[in-house]
């Protein structure tokens, strides 16, 4: 145990954001340091206990009593082996997790839990600070080949466990860079791509082997994988975006948020040589879907000079505290405010849009009016019709699974009734030598699990190519953490 009476004498503690008026004139991360001194009595609350919860919480199964333990010691060299002896990108987690393993923490139930995922992300820096994130290339090869297609966060954990193992491993990304929905989905004020680029160069000096620019079923075929590599992974993610079939869906103006986000994080990273080519500057925004991706949309938005930000949402405001049907340690649905929320902006709860209006082609505004629930379905409130005005609406309701592109019929996969892509207990597909892993087969869910599975589906290649595996035994892709 870390310091025994450290969750009775010590209040929880986050570091502090950037101030509001300075932070949105950049695309800079939002946090400030946390003086380390501060950062080792958060780790200090951490009540070693005797069920830790908050293993259940954690779809990797973090080992955090551990590292908390060491880090409020002072260990830095151990808390990072302990680390990453679950979780290959503990930099992405720390900043990108919503942390269930913090609504499963045990102090949590009569106070504040433990600011795991702060000690986790300050861990995962000091490694890097000091040097000691170091390229781990296998002692030998096993002369087989993996194709991994999707470089996203389930993609880059299969790939370096695989690439660990002994085989040569080759990522396939349709886009210009490395990092999927980490390179272009997720804002530079959320995580820095920097971030993303050390990782990628130590898996490179590892033995990774990145081909961009090639879109999987087109540039290269289904059939030339199968023939080319000994083994096919879809790590492809969930992109089909979920739509919003309504009239005056196609005026000018209404995008998809993840149409909107990439040419965001292009212009904050300087990549374009003028204007985003969706700029809303000046302009009246509307973000349909109260999500995080909502409060990315937000976030970039304001950064680009937005006029004005309403962000709607069907379901109604959801509670400050836990709601007595979301007991401890479940992942309660409570009123979350993100960084970007505190940045400006509307939010609008229990509203549906019924109408996209328009003049000449272009968007003008909404017409929504206010909703509530009655016996699982969505009524209108009468007298509440109304017209909001919008330049550009950005849809944020989530994704309905992977898209059906050419390779799918290539391989010859099969698709649940969900549309996900089917494995089995080792995440195989149907076809033998062909595996999946994270959304394309779970269906949209966190970064935490899209690692998790990548770790566990590695396992599965590894035994397929070689007959056993010392990787970490693979989780059940049916299987659900308690907190979620």
């Amino acid at each position: 145990m870390a310091d025994p009476r450290g969750f009775i004498t010590t209040d929880r503690q986050t570091p502090t954001r950037r101030p509001v008026d300075i932070r949105i004139r950049d695309w800079r991360e939002v946090y400030e340091a946390q003086p380390w001194e501060a950062l080792q009595h958060q780790a200090g609350r951490c009540m070693d206990c005797g069920i830790p919860f908050c293993h259940q919480g954690c779809p990797l199964g973090n080992l955090i009593p551990e590292w908390n333990d060491l880090m409020w010691r002072g260990d830095k060299a151990e808390a990072i082996d302990r680390l990453h002896a679950t979780n290959n990108f503990p930099e992405f987690t720390g900043r990108l997790c919503p942390a269930p393993c913090e609504t499963a923490c045990v102090v949590g139930i009569s106070g504040d839990p433990v600011t795991i995922k702060q000690v986790e992300l300050r861990t995962i820096e000091e490694a890097w600070g000091s040097g000691a994130v170091v390229p781990l290339p296998p002692d030998r090869l096993t002369g087989k080949t993996v194709a991994v297609i999707g470089s996203g966060p389930a993609g880059l954990a299969v790939a370096q466990q695989l690439t660990r193992a002994g085989h040569t491993v080759a990522v396939f990304e349709r886009a210009d860079r490395v990092g999927g929905l980490l390179r272009y989905g997720i804002p530079e004020f959320k995580m820095e791509k920097s971030v993303l680029d050390r990782r990628l160069a130590q898996m490179t000096a590892e033995g990774t082997r990145f081909r961009t620019s090639v879109e999987a079923g087109v540039d290269i075929t289904g059939q030339q994988l199968r023939s080319r590599y000994d083994a096919v992974v879809l790590a492809v993610g969930a992109t089909t975006a979920r739509d919003l079939s309504i009239p005056g869906r196609d005026a000018k103006g209404i995008y998809q948020a993840m149409e909107y986000l990439p040419w965001g994080n292009r212009q904050g990273l300087g990549e374009l040589e003028g204007d985003s080519p969706i700029n809303v500057a000046g302009k009246h925004v509307v973000i349909i879907g109260g999500g995080d991706t909502g409060a990315d949309c937000l976030g970039t938005a304001l950064r680009q000079g937005a006029a004005s930000i309403t962000q709607l949402e069907i379901m109604p405001r959801p509670t400050d505290e836990r709601p007595s049907a979301q007991p401890w340690p479940t992942y309660p649905m409570i009123y979350r405010t993100s960084s970007a929320h505190e940045e400006g902006g509307e939010r609008l709860f229990a509203v549906n849009t019924a109408e996209f209006l328009s003049e000449g082609g272009e968007l003008t505004g909404l017409r929504i009016s206010d909703v509530e629930l009655v016996n699982g379905k969505f009524e209108e409130v009468p007298h509440t019709d109304r017209i909001i005005p919008a330049d550009f609406v950005f849809l944020a309701m989530g994704f309905i699974g992977p898209e059906k592109s050419e390779l799918i019929p290539q391989l010859e996969v099969e698709l649940d009734d969900r549309g996900n892509i089917k494995r089995g207990h080792d995440y195989s597909t149907n076809v033998p030598g062909v595996f999946v892993c994270g959304d394309a087969g779970r269906g949209q869910s966190l970064i935490v699990w899209a690692i998790a599975e990548g770790r566990a589906a590695a396992a599965g290649v590894d035994h397929f190519l070689t007959g056993r595996t010392l990787l970490p035994t693979p989780i059940p892709p049916t299987a659900r953490p308690l907190a979620i």
